[in-house]
């Protein structure tokens, strides 16, 4: 007689009764308090049907498809066709057979990790299924004709956003780890999930706001943002801090960095082995970096020419100070790179010559082409922003952050609500994921000065004496007058400041230029230290008006782009004077790196 085999796969145990009933009870409890609160916010604030404008968006297009019903038809006719083949090929592979997939998925996406998608008939049914549909959707939506550039952007993205949503990795019964995990636990992972899913409500006080790692396990300036140093100088917007040297000499002009106020500076200094600032000090450099304020009702009324005033120039006068140089290398980061060429348009006007190098990591000038940032940059959105701004004085920090996440939502989104709330987990404890959640508010004039003007409206590029021409601080702006050498470093799978539009830079700036790609993202391909022995890099000494035609011209090169640079500054100034230590100069230490301002947080 046959013994019995038991199916693989882990056994049911059914749920702690005890602590279901806790659970229960717990749901009831903060529910309530989630809801009274996120109604009374409400009620407080003024809210439109649609705030991201996309019905009009959707309405244009699918009137246009409407028009050419044959377009439509042959999509309708392509999906079926590959559906039937997989209906066939999934029969034959129940049977026993071997099929080829219909459509396979990109082997980086991690939603699919799991070989029960592959080797599971029923699983690799429902992947194949969905992925045939996202397929179908993009083709029919990229595929209409006579829409506007932004009008199709538009309609890409949010049906990106859609068909992301609907991935069967995000629910319950079509996610074999998630099944898997529920059986192996008696269903605690969704009781513990939904614990998660509450704490995530009150932590937005009635909104979602997914928490991406264990924070508890992070504390600035205890074991991120660590590189020794002192805040010499403050004002209303910025601290100032000076590095501590490692080095018993130090090159004679110091070094300046200007991060984005959108985030904090600590991107740059997160643990001692990905640190930038700690490296550029290890290399001799006398390193200041500024430590925006997170502003808020106070500096509603802080603008773009504050920053400049109370940034950019406030520091020059505070390193002349602190090391008797006037002249400095800088370096700015995102916006503060957009930042610095405004601040040097205006100093080439005036003939003030302290920034003897500027270099520019991920940074945008001309805005042209923004990327997938301009979804959100439209008249309507901005009246909306703007009317939310001029009631709190400040865009909120995590309105800003959602953006951002919504740009690469598999990973920033998707992929926490599957490990928090289905796999019930805990998020594992990341730095650069604690920095990225610690966002920052904009002051409402600088933010509406910045979208409008830079995003909406481009007119940083146009010349004096244009229509539109920016003017700063009474200084008529034009970036084609900055002729100090430049330094670019852009990212290849930038979705903030696309490489493309970045490139544009190279055909503005009068001074020599070095244009150098690196691998990755916005702050991965950015944050690589060389003994990482991660990202490559492209370099190519031509700079041609068409970007691919320099990438095509362009040689790859293994690991971090941080040498090359170093070896680009130091070429422009070699002299060394004894190291400056931090407060010992014509300025006072205030206290200890990273400061005060960086430690407050938005929701304080």
């Amino acid at each position: 007689m046959a013994e019995d085999k038991t199916p693989e796969g882990p056994a049911f145990r059914l749920p702690d009764p005890a602590i279901v009933t806790r659970t229960m009870a717990e749901v009831a409890e903060r529910g309530q308090r989630i809801v009274t609160d996120f109604l009374k916010r409400q009620s407080d604030s003024a809210t439109t049907p649609d705030p991201l404008n996309i019905g009009g968006a959707f309405l244009e297009m699918t009137t246009r498809l409407m028009a050419n019903p044959a377009q439509l038809v042959q999509a309708q006719l392509g999906f079926w066709q590959d559906y039937l083949t997989l209906w066939q090929n999934t029969a034959r592979r129940m049977l026993g057979d071997e099929a080829r997939p219909v459509i396979a998925e990109d082997p980086r996406d991690r939603r699919f990790k799991d070989e029960a998608w592959r080797e599971n008939e029923v699983f690799d049914f429902i992947k194949q299924s969905y992925l045939l549909s996202a397929r179908y959707f993009q083709t029919v939506v990229g595929g209409v004709e006579g829409l506007d550039q932004k009008t199709a952007q538009k309609v890409d993205f949010y049906t990106r956003q859609f068909v992301d949503a609907m991935s069967p990795s995000n629910f319950l019964l079509t996610n074999p780890e998630v099944l898997r995990r529920t059986a192996e636990t008696g269903g605690e992972n969704l009781l513990k999930g939904l614990s998660h899913l509450l704490a995530d409500l009150e932590r937005g006080k009635g909104k979602l706001r997914i928490r991406m790692t264990d924070d508890s396990k992070f504390r600035v300036g205890e074991n991120i943002a660590v590189t020794p140093g002192k805040v010499v100088y403050q004002n209303d917007l910025m601290q100032l801090i000076q590095y501590a040297p490692t080095t018993q000499a130090v090159l004679k002009r110091p070094l300046v960095i200007f991060p984005p106020w959108i985030n904090k500076f600590y991107i740059l200094d997160l643990r001692p082995k990905n640190s930038f600032v700690r490296w550029a000090v290890e290399q001799g450099h006398t390193v200041f970096v500024v430590s925006w304020v997170n502003p808020d009702a106070h500096l509603a009324e802080k603008g773009f020419d504050d920053y400049i005033r109370e940034g950019v120039f406030a520091a020059l006068d505070a390193i002349e100070q602190a090391t008797g140089e006037k002249q400095v290398n800088a370096i700015g980061y995102c916006l503060g790179g957009t930042l610095l060429a405004t601040t040097l348009a205006h100093m080439a006007v005036k003939r003030d010559t302290r920034i003897k190098s500027a270099t520019y990591f991920v940074t945008m000038t001309d805005f042209e082409e923004a990327g997938e940032l301009g979804v959100f940059i439209d008249e309507e959105q901005l009246k909306g922003l703007e009317e939310k701004m001029q009631q709190r004085g400040y865009l909120e920090g995590a309105e800003m952050a959602t953006t951002f996440n919504m740009l690469r939502a598999n990973d920033l989104i998707w992929s926490f609500v599957v490990n928090n709330y289905l796999m019930g987990q805990e998020p594992f404890p990341f730095d650069l994921l604690y920095w990225n959640d610690d966002s920052t508010r904009m002051p409402a004039r600088m933010h509406s000065f910045y979208l409008r003007r830079m995003y909406q409206q481009n007119d940083l590029v146009k010349k004096p004496g244009q229509a539109g021409a920016i003017e700063l601080l009474g200084t008529k702006i034009d970036l084609r007058k900055i002729k100090v050498p430049s330094y670019l470093i852009s990212t290849r799978e930038d979705h903030i400041a696309p490489w493309k539009s970045t490139y544009r830079a190279t055909q503005l700036y009068a001074g020599p230029v070095r244009f150098v790609l690196a691998a990755s993202g916005h702050i991965a391909g950015i944050v690589n230290p060389p003994d990482s022995g991660k990202y490559s890099h492209w370099v190519n000494e031509q700079l041609p008006p068409d970007p691919e035609e320099w990438f095509r011209g362009a040689t790859e090169l293994a690991g971090s782009w941080w040498p090359d640079w170093h070896r680009w500054v130091t070429a422009l100034g070699k002299e060394t004077v004894p190291a400056r230590v931090p407060g010992e100069g014509g300025l006072p230490a205030l206290e200890d790196a990273p400061g005060n301002y960086v430690k407050v947080m938005a929701t304080d």
